[in-house]
């Protein structure tokens, strides 16, 4: 079984400052009541509060309506909404907007999938210093997705985003020293990373772990530590850890089995710092 590497779009509301931005005149409290309507998960009141500062030209408020409609949070998904408020923020040099406008080129949500756009916008923001960038251009160029394939670049952008504290970016990584691209293959520095990312409950790293334990490789074999792995990473719904768990079962006894559960169970994530 081989270990996967993590594709991820993160994208949230961002907890934006209520003040003027570019000189436009708005009420700042009306801005607010946006950020007190999704607090309450009314998004269909929050992009109407937010509409009017959208289209004075606030950034912000673009790149929330933007997710908004991305998401279909309280409203019906519309990939071309979202295109549009994501775009005009981008260009503001909103890096999260840059960001997911890149990764909807991507996707081809919305507009004709283009990896060349996509990698152009990931790029914008990931010079931004926005890590979810970094770890999305990094995705790029491991795959060689509208960029040439490359490790060594792949790693850089990993490196810059797990050092921000991106738990997938240190996935990623974990994965690179696993199978030696861009970097010498090294197991142990793959485990550690895997383990930390794994013990802030990320579910590709306690999938990977979970490979490790079964093949021992790096460690000592321990099914009961696989399954315990695979159950965690299972819940969070990873099937094909789930399907690990169900094949590894049949070599287990009972007495391990329950063990794992009992592991399982008690497991709590590690708190970020």
């Amino acid at each position: 079984m081989k270990r996967v590497i993590l594709v991820l779009l993160v994208i949230f509301l961002m907890a934006i400052p209520a003040c003027i931005t570019g000189g436009i005149p708005i009420n700042a409290d009306n801005f607010e009541d946006g950020f007190v309507a999704v607090d309450r998960g009314d998004y269909k009141t929050a992009y109407k509060l937010w509409l009017p500062y959208a289209e004075q030209g606030d950034d912000e408020a673009q790149f929330n309506l933007g997710l908004i409609s991305h998401q279909g949070l309280g409203v019906p998904q519309d990939f071309k909404d979202a295109i549009k408020w994501y775009r005009l923020s981008a260009e503001q040099g909103n890096s999260s907007a840059q960001n997911n406008l890149g990764e909807m080129y991507n996707r081809g949500q919305g507009v004709p999938q283009d990896y060349t756009e996509g990698v152009k916008w990931q790029r914008l923001s990931a010079e931004q210093g926005d890590n979810k960038a970094q770890l999305n251009l990094g995705l790029d160029y491991a795959k060689g997705q509208g960029v040439p394939q490359n490790y060594e670049e792949a790693i850089r952008l990993f490196r810059l985003s797990a050092e921000q504290g991106n738990i997938g970016a240190k996935t990623n990584l974990g994965w690179m020293h696993d199978y030696g691209y861009g970097v010498p293959q090294d197991r142990k520095e793959a485990i550690r990373l895997y383990r930390h990312s794994a013990e802030l409950g990320n579910i590709y790293a306690q999938y990977n772990l979970g490979i490790i334990y079964d093949n021992g490789e790096g460690v000592p074999q321990d099914y009961t530590l696989a399954h315990m792995w695979w159950t965690l990473s299972g819940s969070q719904g990873l099937e094909d850890a789930v399907e690990n768990r169900r094949l590894l079962e049949k070599e287990m006894t009972d007495s391990q089995i329950q063990k794992a559960n009992e592991l399982a169970r008690n497991w709590k994530p590690t708190k970020k710092k």
